[in-house]
């Protein structure tokens, strides 16, 4: 067995960090932008008067980081390159979602909104995959460059977890489709120009089948963005919507009639292998920023790292950190070599394991820093208040748990849902 990083990806991290420190360090120091990732960060980033949603010159910021990132070759990696990407790997999004993350805040990576100068734009995926013709003529482009985006409406306000208990309906109306509804947490829903919301087409609730996926134009008469929903870190850009009789054509079907579920279930262990390599990442740096400052603090004459209750603590987490890396990598690899629902359960391990340990190194890294690092003027706040969302909107952990259990004891199988090609 060989574990060592395949050399053209340990060269690609080379190449990133050089076009960090040439091209986005340098932006995210002009202009004052440096305002975004201080201890101001919250209302530089947020228009409170507004509901609480991103102001337009932090979004524009990030606009510019991914357009430069575009142009020098790095966003598109994991897409085919037939669309301008590198056919970037599973282990290679794993093990550079780490690398981002590990650098700690910054314009190359922001995690509070899935910005990042390498896409983990599975909207884009999910297009290629599964959309019509008309719709990769109308969205890949848009999805590719980062400048268009689909809001992603499938949580019910009554159902949270629940995908198939889903009260939204979609009934045939002349040659369309009639949806009536309500969706919660729909992220980016603050200047998406379409929401793809799921709707029961057939079937009865608790029924996994039977679930439609449409493209809904979010300025379509009936659709209407309620409230966005104020979080534990802001800003946010996490919308309540209702659709009151939106009429929708055939065509905006995504994936087929009554495969909603299915469809999304084939990306849901991309993502999670990704965000799990995230959290990995800030983990790290947490506990990377904690022996450092351990190291050069030195209250009562000598260095808070010569006691063993700063060390013991610390030595845990790293040992967490070494073993969940060896897990992803393990199982982000065998994701490309047979398959992403060869090992469904393994991603959900790490998905779980990889926000948990997040929160607790950044607390970790807190307690290590005394009041300083309780303050906004070092990051660890930020990250906790971030990562311990995923222990939630990632599929929660109880959720995950769940799922590798029913590997465990036999009720699942380690296989793609019904209807989905790998």
């Amino acid at each position: 067995m060989n574990f060592d990083l395949p050399a053209e990806l340990s060269a690609y991290l080379e190449e990133l960090d050089d076009f960090i420190e040439r091209e986005i360090k340098p932006l995210e120091q002009q202009d004052d932008n440096i305002r975004f990732f201080d201890h101001r960060r919250e209302h530089a980033r947020t228009d409170w008067d507004n509901g609480g949603r991103p102001r337009e010159d932090w979004e524009a910021l990030l606009a510019e980081a991914r357009r430069r990132a575009d142009a020098a070759g790095h966003y598109r990696y994991a897409f085919p390159r037939e669309f301008g990407g590198r056919d970037g790997t599973n282990l290679g999004m794993a093990v550079i979602r780490e690398h981002l993350a590990a650098r700690g805040l910054g314009l190359h990576c922001d995690l509070q909104n899935e910005h990042a100068i390498v896409a983990n734009n599975i909207g884009l995926l999910l297009m290629l995959h599964y959309g019509n013709e008309a719709q990769k003529a109308e969205w890949v482009e848009p999805l590719a460059t980062g400048q268009g985006f689909i809001a992603f409406g499938i949580t019910e306000p009554q159902h949270g977890s629940d995908a198939t208990h889903m009260e939204t309906t979609a009934v045939r109306d002349g040659d369309g489709w009639r949806i009536n509804g309500e969706k919660t947490w729909n992220t980016g829903i603050h200047t998406a120009p379409a929401d793809l919301i799921f709707a029961r087409t057939s079937g009865k609730a608790g029924d996994g089948d039977g679930i439609t996926a449409f493209i809904v134009p979010t300025d379509a008469p009936g659709f209407k963005l309620e409230e966005l929903l104020w979080t534990f870190n802001m800003p946010t850009d996490h919308g309540h919507v209702s659709l009151k009789d939106v009429r929708v054509p055939d065509s905006a079907i995504f994936g087929g009639e009554g495969r909603g579920l299915q469809v999304v279930q084939h990306f849901f262990n991309e993502n999670r292998i990704r965000q799990a390599a995230s959290s990995l990442g800030a983990a790290q740096y947490c506990v990377n920023e904690a022996v450092a400052y351990a190291l050069e603090r030195k209250p009562f004459g000598k260095p808070l790292a010569s006691n063993q209750g700063i060390q013991f603590p610390l030595v845990e987490l790293q040992t967490q950190c070494e073993m969940l890396r060896a897990l992803i990598h393990k199982t982000a690899w065998l994701m490309d070599k047979d398959g992403a629902f060869s090992v469904s359960d393994k991603v959900s391990m790490c998905n779980f394991w990889g926000n948990r340990l997040c929160c607790e190194a950044a607390d970790r890294a807190m307690q290590v820093h005394g009041g300083m690092g309780y303050s906004r003027h070092k990051p660890f706040e930020h990250i906790y208040r971030h990562h311990r969302r995923y222990r939630i909107t990632e599929g929660a952990e109880e959720i995950q748990m769940r799922r590798v259990a029913g590997y465990m004891f036999g009720y699942m199988k380690q296989r793609a849902p019904k209807g989905v090609k790998e």
